[in-house]
């Protein structure tokens, strides 16, 4: 028989999408699995939908939080009440394929065999998709075949500076709802950060990083991730978490020299999304002071993209 797989679902005011999400989950090809579902306090009829679409199946179970703990504390309960040997998490407005779950512990269980490496986190590719019909791809981080795997401390210098291997797949970053790892990894590393309400995925791939993990991903699609609006989802919150990260990480960036970079780049985004392109652009110029070739690269790597992009989702 299949090891046993946890799949783990967190769920705050999803009452559009959450049914669909646990019925992608119900739907796995995977024969072995249990599903536990942590509802965050939620201030609509998310539980009472919970409880009808689980009804009668005794692979899925309920646990209402008392208190909101935000995702790392909702994940972190499923962690510790988890019976698998493996944990893949689904967000509440995403809708998994059928294969998800076996495509990715092949992917994980082919690179163990081949590489004989532990602590090991294995991303799904996706589709996001916007109201206005425009469709993104996500290609999971080291998901093509012919780079390099991305490992070990670089991969944090990625995630908090931006500081790339030119023979290395990044694709869409470590997104938790794409995660898939034995739980064992997850419990070495320490779970996630409760006291972080957003990016808490990338906190825990950071610490993954500096433990010396790997980073694999799947070339096969694997979910449909809706954009949904939602109260905790805005340019001030995104701001203060990856700040709060950074400063998480002060000794390890100043020995780098580039904790003022890692601290103020945010800035940008923030005024940015903001309409505030004057302070965007003034934070641009006081970090390009400090960081001329390094910011100037950065920059033109990603600024036209993001501007692509914004014009994609207005439409």
């Amino acid at each position: 028989m299949s090891e046993l797989v946890t799949i783990g679902i967190t769920c705050f005011n999803a009452k559009a999408t959450i049914a669909r999400a646990i019925k992608s989950a119900l739907n796995q090809d995977w024969q072995n699995f249990e599903i536990l579902i942590v509802d965050d306090c939620s201030l609509d009829c998310s539980v009472e939908i919970i409880q009808d679409v689980i009804k009668n199946d005794s692979r899925a179970r309920l646990i209402k939080h008392s208190v909101n703990l935000g995702p790392a504390g909702a994940r972190n309960t499923i962690l510790d009440q988890a019976m698998g040997e493996y944990i893949v998490y689904f967000d509440d407005d995403d809708e998994s394929l059928v294969s998800r779950i076996s495509e990715q512990i092949q992917c994980l269980l082919s690179f163990e065999k081949r590489t004989g490496k532990e602590l090991i986190a294995c991303y799904a590719s996706g589709r996001r998709l916007y109201p206005n019909g425009y469709e993104k791809s996500l290609y999971a981080i080291g998901s093509r075949q012919d780079n390099q795997v991305p490992h070990g401390s670089a991969v944090a210098d990625y995630l908090l500076y931006f500081k790339q291997n030119k023979s290395w797949f990044y694709g869409a970053g470590t997104p938790t709802c794409a995660l898939l790892a034995r739980i064992s990894t997850i419990k070495a590393i320490g779970g996630f950060d409760s006291n972080l309400r957003r990016v808490e995925d990338i906190d825990f791939a950071i610490r993954l990083a500096l433990n010396d993990g790997y980073f694999i991903g799947t070339s096969k699609v694997l979910f449909k991730q809706y954009v949904t609006e939602a109260f905790d989802k805005n340019p001030k919150n995104n701001l203060n978490a990856e700040q709060a990260v950074v400063r998480k990480y002060f000794e390890y960036l100043s020995e780098k020299n580039k904790y003022y970079y890692a601290y103020n780049w945010p800035l940008i985004r923030y005024f940015y999304f903001n309409n505030k392109y004057y302070h965007s652009a003034v934070t641009f110029i006081k970090i390009f002071i400090k960081y001329p070739l390094y910011s100037m690269q950065h920059i033109l790597k990603t600024g036209s993209r993001r501007l692509l992009h914004d014009l994609r989702i207005s439409k």
